[in-house]
């Protein structure tokens, strides 16, 4: 382990031990662990404090606001994350989850798959008391209107409790870390009326609706939400089981990747497209910086008792950068406390939390 320097300047300018310390599995990025902690020493020029659990050999040198543990072993594309996890406590993701538990760090990012850092963290960092379930909500590049979408991976099923309380989770994401003062919560459905969709979100709508009559002092309810509303900018947070978020989410990806790349050989094709391509080059930017995921930082993991956050493993060193920010920012605006307030004010938390891990971990 090496010695960890202070940066300059903490991100609010207050004292530097006020500043959250991020704990980062380095390993399972695509292009490597070195990417990782090139991202971590961006984050750390701008005032994150992090520490990096990954091969030291291949970490470099540990700049000012970073500290590195040498954890070489990787689970990340491991079966059975939760088994993975079970059998190799000196993994990197395992390491770093313990140090967040511990006290040692107050966020976790993993740069690895998502299935061992949700199993990671509901293990080690558990879930917050009074929690059903843990769920990844990621803020869609949606052009001028960012919207979450939860969960979009951790459960492939869910119960309408779990909804309701995915349903306030996004909104304390929405509210502290995108800046919207009251988000519009809406339910995915194949259809804006109450009646459509299937029992769960039916039986979900009709909860969240009274809970609306009862005024939800943490958001908006605008009911039935379709597909299109994903980027039509009528919900701030759309709510989904995992598994038809992951699909959604993965849709949206491969659809604007595709446009993206049609334009280009369009603009390619002829000496005409090539000038107005270039012509077009400086607005082209603009839009492709605002649907860019990585400037999202990756998914949120919520509902443990320690804010989490998975950018995508292709990501580049200003992903793994922008993730660490988000971390830093969420755990310092205490977004794990907040939601749990809300929560608390609504009635929506368990009465009395199960024992046993998640369903969801033994898939």
């Amino acid at each position: 382990m090496t010695g960890e320097a202070a940066p300059s300047s903490p991100p609010d300018g207050g004292e530097l031990h006020d500043v959250p310390v991020v704990a980062v599995d380095c390993n399972g990025a695509d292009m490597g662990p070195a990417e990782v902690a090139a991202g971590a020493a961006l984050a750390a020029s701008q005032g994150a404090r992090v520490i990096l659990f990954g091969p030291a050999a291949e970490l470099g040198e540990a700049g000012p606001g970073v500290e590195i543990v040498d954890a070489p072993i990787s689970i990340a594309k491991e079966s059975d994350p939760a088994k993975a996890v079970r059998a190799n406590p000196q993994a990197s993701i395992v390491l770093a989850a313990r140090a967040v538990a511990e006290g040692r760090a107050q966020a976790l990012v993993c740069a690895g798959g998502t299935g061992a850092a949700v199993a990671a963290g509901t293990f080690n960092i558990k879930r917050d008391h009074g929690i059903y379930r843990p769920a990844l909500a990621i803020p869609l590049p949606v052009p001028r209107h960012p919207v979450t979408l939860l969960d979009v991976g951790a459960n492939a099923e869910a119960r309408r409790e779990h909804l309701v309380q995915f349903a306030f989770m996004g909104a304390a994401l929405s509210r502290i870390v995108l800046g919207v003062e009251r988000p519009r919560v809406g339910l995915l459905s194949n259809g804006e009326e109450e009646a459509r969709g299937g029992s769960l979100i039916i039986e979900t709508g009709a909860e969240l609706r009274k809970r609306a009559g009862e005024g939800i002092e943490a958001f908006d309810f605008v009911g039935n939400v379709e597909g299109g509303d994903l980027v039509s900018g009528r919900a701030d947070v759309v709510v989904t089981d995992g598994l038809t978020g992951n699909i959604s989410l993965k849709l949206m990806e491969g659809v604007s990747q595709t446009i993206l790349g049609a334009i280009r050989d369009a603009a390619e094709s002829s000496a005409r497209g090539k000038v107005g391509g270039l012509l077009l080059k400086g607005s082209l930017k603009g839009l492709r910086d605002e649907i860019d995921p990585e400037a999202s930082g990756g998914a949120y993991l919520l509902g443990l008792r320690r804010l989490g956050v998975v950018p995508h493993g292709r990501f580049g060193r200003r992903g793994f950068a922008q993730a660490i920010l988000r971390a830093s920012l969420g755990a310092s605006e205490d977004l794990v406390g907040q939601t749990h307030l809300a929560l608390s004010q609504a009635g929506a938390l368990r009465r009395s939390p199960a024992s046993a891990p998640d369903a969801s971990l033994r898939r």
